[in-house]
């Protein structure tokens, strides 16, 4: 999870991750950056994000994030 947290200060530098649980919702991340994200996730994890999953339920904390990082890597 340290690299995942790592991208994302990357791409938006003043949110905490540790703990903001509404990172969509709250608009802290854009369609824009969440297209970044994926290409990065992707890249770093050798993984493929699946169009049905890129929902705000799976991108509005970090640790939702890692559940569907680890998820797709267990497939």
């Amino acid at each position: 999870m340290e690299k995942l947290i790592e991208i994302l200060k990357e791409l938006q530098p003043e949110v905490d991750y540790e703990t903001c649980e509404n990172l969509v919702d709250g608009r802290y991340l854009d369609s824009l950056t969440i297209l970044s994200l994926i290409s990065e996730i992707e890249d770093e994890f050798d993984v493929v994000i699946p169009t049905v999953e890129i929902i705000p339920a799976n991108f509005n904390s970090a640790k939702k994030i890692w559940e569907l990082i680890q998820r797709l890597e267990e497939e």
